[in-house]
């Protein structure tokens, strides 16, 4: 880690999940060295990204699939397609919507710091929905001839209230609006890179840096092939809204490297590695006076593995939570945890390298110890 090192910056082992401030997750080897290869050659990029695609397609079971640079990159590319279609002029127009479809629908429930992805495109975003519950005829009634797509965000901003995901896909087929779902954390399942297409939805964004281990600043869409070939033509190397969210030869082949080591993955095995690691947590955290543990599911965006949740007692531990928290980032190894309501702690398995296990709870009890 003599890079690190030499910046003075601590490595930290990440217990949280594979949020994008600790660098998303880390590539396997596999990865590093299809990136490193990708590095050597010059050819055209316009011809990669499409390569990569329809081989990323088949693997996924999509009709097309598009490279974009992180899964918020997706989001204003799909934006742009469903507002541009491939026509120049109107590309070329973006922000200034005059003349064209400048509406979102999102319920309400679901707006989120995403979402500015969406809105920097120049769309109007039109609310639906409460809390409590939505009506299919709040979605009719917002679908008008301005109306360019419905977004859709699965994970923990999908709510009860919400209409269900194929009532959406539904309407807006009738109508012919097409639907985006941003499902940037939700894997695993794997199904799940298929799953919402082959409900209905015209496209999927996943990041390619959380579960799938690509590089961090890839994302992965898929769908409608006339909306992939509209996001292409929105994105670099072209002068479009998406000149900026530029995708290098490393991560598209870096990305498809990814998707391929995922679907080849034992994911019961990787399921049962988590079970296990929580199972040994909680054994030994739930003897500590002071401190409750338990196996908690789902985790972090929801996704089908556990996790362990710590309650804290102060007043017997002789520590907040929120001090056990920075002790953990204080010390040395770095152990980064999530804060959970008012007095939990969550400790993630699946972002661990083998072995580190042992380090956080060794790290935890000795921070514990330090207080008593």
């Amino acid at each position: 880690m003599s890079v690190y090192k030499n910046l003075g910056i601590r490595p930290v082992i990440n217990a949280f999940a594979t949020l994008t401030r600790l660098g998303g997750s880390l590539m396997p080897v596999e990865v590093t060295e299809a990136m490193l290869e990708a590095s050597k050659n010059f050819l055209e990029l316009d011809e990669l990204q499409k390569r990569v695609g329809d081989r990323l397609a088949v693997l996924t079971r999509n009709e097309a699939a598009y490279v974009s640079s992180g899964a918020a990159a997706g989001l204003t590319l799909a934006a742009a397609a469903c507002v541009t279609g491939t026509d120049p002029a109107a590309i070329a127009q973006i922000p200034n919507l005059t003349g064209l479809k400048n509406e979102v629908i999102i319920h309400r429930t679901h707006r989120n710091g995403y979402d500015h992805a969406v809105r920097q495109v120049g769309v109007k975003v039109v609310e639906i929905g409460f809390t409590i519950e939505t009506a299919r005829w709040e979605l009719e009634q917002a679908i008008s001839p301005q109306t360019a797509a419905i977004f859709w965000f699965q994970g923990v901003m999908t709510g009860i209230g919400d209409l269900p995901l194929h009532t959406v896909i539904e309407v807006a087929k009738d109508h012919g609006v097409p639907v985006i779902v941003d499902c940037a954390a939700q894997l695993p399942p794997v199904e799940n890179l298929w799953r919402f297409t082959q409900m209905g939805a015209d496209l999927a964004i996943f990041s390619g840096g959380k579960d799938l281990r690509g590089p961090q600043s890839s994302g992965l869409v898929l769908g409608r092939r006339d909306l992939i070939e509209a996001c292409a033509v929105n994105a670099s190397p072209n002068h479009s809204i998406g000149r900026p969210m530029k995708v290098g030869k490393e991560e598209m082949v870096g990305l498809l490297t990814a998707v391929e080591l995922y679907l080849n993955m034992d994911h019961e095995a990787r399921k049962q590695n988590c079970e296990d690691i929580v199972a040994a947590w909680t054994h030994r955290l739930k003897q500590i006076p002071g401190l409750t543990a338990r196996r908690d599911f789902p985790n972090e965006a929801g996704q089908p593995l556990p996790w362990c949740l710590l309650t804290v007692d102060p007043q017997l531990l002789g520590i907040s939570r929120d001090q056990i928290i920075d002790r953990l980032m204080a010390g040395n190894p770095a152990v980064a945890v999530a804060p959970a309501n008012h007095d939990g702690i969550h400790l993630n398995p699946m972002t661990l390298e083998p072995g580190e296990d042992q380090i956080v709870i060794d790290r935890l009890i000795a921070v514990l110890h330090q207080a008593a």
